[in-house]
């Protein structure tokens, strides 16, 4: 017999218009094309931008001199002046005005840009120290040449005292540590300049010449003579006969240093090299070296310009 009760009804979800219309949205903006253009695929590798070129010191050129030479080692320009000459290896030197190279005549281009490459790191440390001094150097005042400048000497200072004279004197008192300079009628600043290098000269000569006589018997050696160098790079050198020369601006830094360099070129009377036997011929009387290398190396970028001229 059929079942006269009406039938439950299953429940089922309610839509209204409102979600009809919200759900017909969505759709039809879905197959709408894209307004912005699709990002371009980037490539798998991408190469790294260029390094910039830094364009380091150059050395300043003659009047009918030879252009200089130009090459690039990693993000640095380097100028740098050649010069060829009868010696058998190529020579490098570095100032605060940049890189001179000496070739024999014999050396192709190829063979002294190889020979630039190869000692590129040291070449390019160098020449940043040098450029590094040399702004740390533009930033200090200039010494005043006046009554009362105080000038570096032996790691501390004088007083250079000026006096007016009838004739030019000098004389250093070490009690008061003054320099007195007798200051005639006329006297141009660049004159007083060099009356007080001369002393500084003079000093340079008197004390290298005791510590050489001081340390040669220590390490067994003997030196032939001495003679004052002005260069820009080198506080020394000695030959195989014997012929030591010292920058006579070491005067200006304590005797400790200047006893180092002394040591240093004595010591290459027994090798001459820079080998592990030269440092322990070093170390024989000067123990500390390494300590007396990085010393110097700073107090040359803190030491001011006195005399600009070699």
């Amino acid at each position: 017999m059929r079942d006269s009760r009406p039938q439950q009804a299953t429940a089922s979800p309610r839509i209204d218009g409102n979600q009809l219309e919200l759900f017909a949205q969505e759709f039809f903006a879905a197959l709408k094309p894209a307004d912005k253009p699709a990002t371009p695929a980037q490539p798998l590798f991408k190469a790294p931008p260029p390094a910039p070129r830094h364009l380091l010191p150059s050395p300043p050129v003659a009047p009918g001199a030879p252009p200089l030479k130009r090459i690039f080692l990693g993000a640095y320009t380097i100028d740098y002046a050649l010069r060829r000459s009868t010696r058998r290896s190529i020579g490098f030197m570095i100032d605060d005005d940049g890189l001179r190279v000496t070739a024999p005549r014999r050396c192709s281009q190829l063979d002294i840009d190889n020979a630039i490459r190869a000692k590129g790191r040291w070449i390019i440390t160098k020449l940043l120290e040098r450029g590094e001094r040399r702004a740390q150097q533009k930033e200090r005042a200039p010494i005043e040449w006046k009554d009362g400048a105080c000038l570096p000497h032996l790691g501390g200072q004088i007083v250079l005292r000026l006096e007016q004279a009838a004739r030019s004197h000098c004389r250093f008192d070490p009690e008061t540590s003054q320099l007195w300079i007798g200051v005639v009628p006329g006297l141009s600043e660049w004159q007083l300049k060099e009356r007080v290098k001369l002393w500084f000269q003079a000093e340079a000569k008197r004390l290298f010449t005791e510590r050489l006589d001081h340390f040669a018997p220590r390490l067994g050696v003997r030196y032939r003579a001495l003679a004052l160098s002005s260069a820009g790079t080198r506080w020394g050198s000695c030959t195989i006969e014997g012929n030591i020369r010292l920058n006579w601006r070491l005067v200006h830094y304590p005797l400790a240093l200047i006893d180092y360099v002394v040591a240093h070129e004595l010591a290459h009377l027994r090798e001459m090299n820079h080998s592990p036997a030269f440092w322990a011929t070093v170390a024989e009387v000067y123990p500390d070296y390494d300590g007396a290398r990085l010393a110097l190396r700073k107090r040359s970028q803190e030491m001011p310009v006195l005399f600009t001229d070699k």
